[in-house]
């Protein structure tokens, strides 16, 4: 038990959620469990610091009715602390722990598949030609939907673009 008190006082709560990159439901679980653990640690201190010797002979001096005292003398005597079957406990801490790490690791996988998407995306954008460098060409090989659109258009006797007037203007004028 020892062991286990000074591996839990040395681990490093705030350490543990950044160099893991922890976020979302992970790490509001990781929250709720330190501070679980501290509020067990807080009365586990409190508890071992408070007296634990009762003096009955005081209590015997003092009272008139000496046989509660001796009564409840025997009972505290007499009392011997539960023991509790804490399997249950710990099946349940390794679930939610395998669910933690689950969960872990399909937020690495989908983060790592978007940093896969930007990073060509990026790459894209990079490689990619300026603007006034395309040529027409280009630009229909690239989105062939355009060359269709036109000659749709053009096959209806419609030579103008629809929204163009709306949008910039009638320059007939000049």
């Amino acid at each position: 038990m020892a062991a286990g008190r000074s591996a839990a006082l040395k681990l490093d709560w705030t350490k543990i959620s950044t160099s893991l990159g922890l976020k979302g439901q992970t790490a509001t679980a990781l929250q709720a469990f330190k501070k679980r653990n501290d509020d067990a640690r807080r009365k586990v201190n409190l508890l071992s610091q408070q007296a634990q010797t009762v003096y009955f002979e005081h209590y015997r001096s003092t009272l008139n009715n000496t046989q509660v005292v001796e009564e409840i003398e025997g009972h505290f005597k007499a009392f011997k602390p539960a023991t509790y079957d804490v399997e249950r406990q710990i099946k349940a801490i390794e679930a939610f722990e395998t669910q933690a790490v689950k969960s872990a690791e399909e937020t690495k996988g989908k983060v790592d598949g978007e940093l896969r998407d930007l990073e060509k995306t990026l790459k894209n954008i990079e490689t990619a030609r300026p603007f006034e460098d395309l040529t027409v060409d280009e630009v229909a090989a690239a989105r062939p939907d355009i060359d269709e659109r036109t000659a749709q258009l053009v096959s209806k006797g419609r030579w103008q673009v629809p929204g163009y007037k709306e949008k910039f203007g009638d320059l007939s004028v000049l």
